[in-house]
């Protein structure tokens, strides 16, 4: 139904008039209006009308078209398990007080056979239970296992050529062999040498400083601070050392991160302090060897000799 004066254009049609019993078709409802109109469109449940069934409905679609108006589509699958000759009642959408009607349609629901209703409903063959192939079955999870054995195999095998190859490759830092609090206070000392915050270079001077400490604890507890946020490290570190000496590393760190991220500005006295802290985390929770260990270290080298 078109009206003009409003500009608002109502419209059904079917994708197919005729259906085998419980097959399945598109009822497709258009509505073209302005974009200023407000229209009510149909509810729909899950039945259309008596013997007529609504499967499945998509969602009002809105398309906007080169003249600026709205058109409007949504799609019901409609299906019927009864043999009939369907009149589908016009659908309608409301402005108001204002109805707009669709043409109505038909719909021809076929039977394809005859059924002879006097007979009791009953199965058309009897169950049958298909024999187990347990030969098959114990086949496929031997071989399923065998590739399963090979894949993780394979994949051990390869892990282990990866090591000692780059073991064979790539020769050990001769820093590693040396012991991680030796190498730590060496950096320090560097660093308190050059004293680098005095001509305003105090981020680069955190930097550093942080960067010994978290190596440090990376070699000592096995806590891969370079790769963790200071808050992390932190979280890791709490179980690991003492409550003094955790407050005293948890301010340092967050000194240097108010430095590098916040850009604060250090006094001497705390520049000082940082420096004096990671001393004494390295002093403190360096490993120390046991006199017994270190005469037999050295018996052990004079034995070379």
């Amino acid at each position: 139904m078109i009206n003009l004066l409003l500009a608002i254009i109502v419209s059904a049609s079917i994708d197919s008039t005729t259906l085998m019993i419980g097959d399945q078709t598109d009822l497709h409802l258009q509505v073209t209006q302005d974009a200023s109109e407000r229209l009510e469109l149909p509810v729909f449940g899950e039945i259309l009308q008596d013997g007529i069934e609504i499967v499945d409905r998509t969602i009002v679609d809105t398309l906007k078209l080169d003249d600026g108006r709205l058109q409007l589509n949504q799609y019901l699958t409609l299906t019927s398990f009864k043999d009939s000759l369907f009149a589908i009642e016009p659908l309608f959408v409301t402005r108001g007080a204002d109805t707009f009607w669709t043409e109505p349609l038909a719909l021809n629901v076929v039977q394809p056979f005859e059924v002879d209703s006097s007979l009791a409903i009953t199965d058309i063959k009897d169950i049958e239970r298909a024999p187990i192939w347990w030969w098959g079955i114990i086949r496929w999870i031997l071989l399923a296992l065998m590739i399963a054995g090979l894949c993780v195999g394979g994949y051990y095998l390869w892990r282990w050529y990866e090591k000692n190859r780059k073991q064979e490759e790539e020769p050990i830092d001769p820093i590693l062999l040396r012991p991680a609090d030796e190498v730590a206070l060496e950096k320090l000392d560097e660093i308190k040498a050059q004293k680098i915050w005095k001509d305003g270079k105090v981020k680069e001077y955190q930097t550093e400083l942080t960067d010994v400490v978290r190596e440090y604890i990376g070699r000592r507890f096995d806590v891969q601070s370079t790769e963790k946020t200071s808050d992390e490290t932190l979280r890791a570190m709490k179980p690991l050392i003492e409550k003094d000496l955790f407050a005293k590393l948890s301010k340092m760190l967050q000194l240097a991160d108010l430095v590098k991220f916040a850009k604060w500005h250090t006094t001497p006295d705390e520049n000082e302090q940082a420096l004096t802290t990671a001393y004494d985390f390295v002093n403190e929770t360096k490993i120390v060897e046991s006199e017994d260990a270190v005469v037999d270290s050295k018996e052990e080298e004079e034995e070379k000799v």
